[in-house]
């Protein structure tokens, strides 16, 4: 998109969600964070929506200076060069502001790869800021992770309330006084997770401390990232002033997301853990986590390529291999470039028997050759060239449950190097 067109389009965009705040009354909230924001703010929305808010969000990551001001509208974003698209965008969105508004929340994911981007954002005014992490993310533009966590808690500057992840997030990094803390390591915070029991993989029951009181409750995620997430829209919601009884309703309803430590059923009587969606190392050593704490008679990790880490990534990819255990498990399988050249010695020298593979398909294959009955398979990487969920389609018992994997769509497929 030209340069000029594009900042037309934004300022109109952004004049029209001006207009709509200025006229209707309902709270917004906007996730920001490194790692686990889509995830976060489908379980905020889902939760809320569960507990009776009427609540305007969308379930794939509109997170850019383009994309966000849709999600007030409920619309779709058009072709971007399309005049007569924005013409028709514009005549929508005012329609809407003069019709009414019937929404309670708003739910945004507020996203960034480059320093000075999320400021773009402070016109949405968030009454309430969730920042779920930083840990490095699109090195090749920040540099550091003290520029990722500058840029990630400039929410700051611009919300109204603060939530963040204090057990992701340095206390280096928090240079405001005034905000609320969620901790799902046992670490002290406004919410706290204080007991954390694992019934099956996919299955747990938490008990939070909120600023008022301990709520169990039975969450279908899968370890702590995934309790971390459940802490977040509990904490959220309690912001808002849900009722407690509420709150421990809707979050039996929450579930996981395609590519998000979704539980898959695969050929010759395997589990899969469909962790496809994106890679980052710290959500990979968190997935690596639940894989060795959940029994199974043979344990496969499918990892790939951890993009944008830039001078970063040799490392990175180093300590992710370092990271694999070989007492629990019986293979890994790398997929790209980075993992074969770094990740994939490091694991042998953690004394793993390692494969590696380009791609995605080739990878799917071999495992299915591999895996034993009662076997549990991890598939984790980045989406950029990776594209892992087509190892996951190549294991799966239903072929119908290649409709649950991310990036199904025609357009998607199109793009990937399926051989």
């Amino acid at each position: 998109m030209n340069k000029l067109f594009r900042e037309l389009i934004c300022l109109m965009l952004e004049r029209q969600v001006r207009a709509l705040r200025r006229r209707y009354k309902f709270t917004v909230v906007a996730v920001a964070g490194s790692v686990g924001k889509t995830s976060t703010k489908m379980a905020v929305a889902k939760l809320l929506e569960a507990a009776g808010k009427r609540v305007q969000y969308q379930e794939g990551n509109y997170n850019d200076r383009v994309s966000v001001p849709l999600v007030f509208f409920g619309l779709t974003m058009p072709p971007l060069r399309s005049i007569s698209a924005w013409l028709k965008v514009r005549r929508q969105m005012s329609r809407a502001i003069s019709s009414g508004y019937n929404y309670d929340v708003v739910v945004l994911e507020l996203g960034t790869d480059a320093p000075g981007q999320l400021k773009h954002f402070e016109y949405i005014e968030p009454d309430i800021a969730v920042i779920t992490a930083v840990s490095p993310e699109h090195m090749e533009q920040f540099g550091s992770i003290e520029a990722v966590a500058e840029e990630e808690l400039t929410v700051a500057d611009f919300s109204k309330s603060i939530l963040l992840n204090s057990a992701d997030i340095s206390k280096d990094f928090i240079k405001f006084p005034d905000y609320k803390s969620y901790d799902a390591s046992g670490g002290e915070a406004d919410y706290q997770l204080i007991e954390r029991v694992e019934r099956t993989l996919g299955s747990q029951s938490l008990k939070i401390k909120t600023r008022q009181e301990v709520l169990a409750v039975e969450a279908a995620y899968s370890g702590k990232q995934g309790a971390s997430i459940v802490l977040a829209a509990v904490a959220v919601a309690d912001m808002i002033g849900v009722p407690t009884p509420a709150i421990a309703a809707a979050v039996a309803t929450l579930k996981p997301f395609a590519g998000r430590m979704q539980v898959l059923e695969g050929v010759n009587g395997i589990t899969i853990i469909d962790d496809t969606y994106n890679s980052s190392p710290l959500a990979a050593r968190a997935a690596l986590d639940v894989l060795y704490y959940t029994e199974a008679t043979q344990k496969i990790a499918i990892l790939g390529d951890m993009n944008e880490l830039g001078e970063d990534s040799v490392s990175e990819h180093q300590k992710l291999g370092g990271y694999c255990r070989s007492d629990q498990l019986s293979l890994v399988v790398t997929i790209g470039a980075q993992a074969r050249k770094y990740l994939a010695p490091a694991a042998k020298a953690a004394g793993c028997e390692v494969v590696s593979f380009d791609r995605a398909v080739e990878a799917g294959e071999y495992v299915r050759g591999k895996v034993e009955p009662g076997g549990l398979v991890l598939v984790k990487g980045s989406q950029g060239g990776i594209f892992s969920e087509e190892a996951v389609k190549l294991l799966l018992k239903d072929p119908k449950d290649a409709s649950r994997l991310v990036r199904q769509s025609a357009e998607w497929l199109a793009k990937k190097p399926l051989r």
